[in-house]
């Protein structure tokens, strides 16, 4: 490709990259039957098990006492992911704006690092203030972290460069948003592919004790 071609191919790969996530997080309305969640309902519900990581601002955060009682939502990701990462977090990004000052207030989005090669805690924070500044942002070790996606059975997210120097290598890992209720059970995944719509009829039911009706 030409130098003047280059320019105009990335500009084009922008352009491309953001009608694709302005769909995704279009308003739709909602597949899930009436009085049932959008995600995949345990049962019975899981206990939020305890960890603790470091916040952006180098802070511990231990994860049981920090969101003790609110509505937490926890997912697995890395601020270099081209798709899944920046859907979700835009899509409940969005869906929060429509609640009242005290429900956003009760809720807690948790972001935890699948990538702590690449992803500072600088670039955690630049990245989540693109979708909601409260969003919390937490970074360990690779180990640490997988030991945190098995206790709550997911797979462990893997990475594969191709070389010592490769830096834009790709990140397997869990695709859905953990939802802890406020009784502090983990209660429904959520997977890739939920919409705004969906997340905001479910976050003033999840808000309630126990998220059951």
């Amino acid at each position: 490709m030409s130098r003047l071609l280059r320019p105009l191919a990335r500009v084009a790969a922008t352009a491309a990259l953001l009608v694709a996530l302005a769909a995704a997080c279009t308003p739709a309305p909602s597949d899930a039957p009436a009085g049932r969640y959008a995600g995949i309902t345990l049962s019975p519900a899981s206990p939020k098990r305890d960890f603790t990581l470091t916040r952006t601002d180098g802070t511990p955060y231990a994860f049981r006492q920090q969101t003790d009682g609110q509505l937490t939502l926890v997912f697995f990701g890395y601020t270099s992911c081209p798709d899944v990462c920046p859907v979700h977090m835009a899509n409940l990004a969005e869906a929060m704006q429509r609640l009242s000052v005290g429900e956003r207030g009760r809720i807690r989005v948790v972001f935890v690092s699948t990538d702590p090669e690449r992803d500072t805690p600088e670039r955690i924070r630049s990245w989540l203030a693109h979708f909601d500044s409260s969003f919390v942002g937490l970074r360990g070790s690779a180990a640490e972290v997988n030991r945190i996606e098995r206790l709550y059975g997911l797979a462990p997210s893997t990475t594969n460069p191709q070389s010592e120097t490769d830096t834009a290598y790709a990140v397997g890992h869990a695709a859905q948003i953990l939802a802890f209720t406020p009784d502090d059970s983990l209660r429904v995944m959520y997977p890739f592919g939920v919409r705004q719509q969906d997340w905001a009829k479910d976050l003033p039911r999840l808000l309630q004790v126990g998220g059951s009706e």
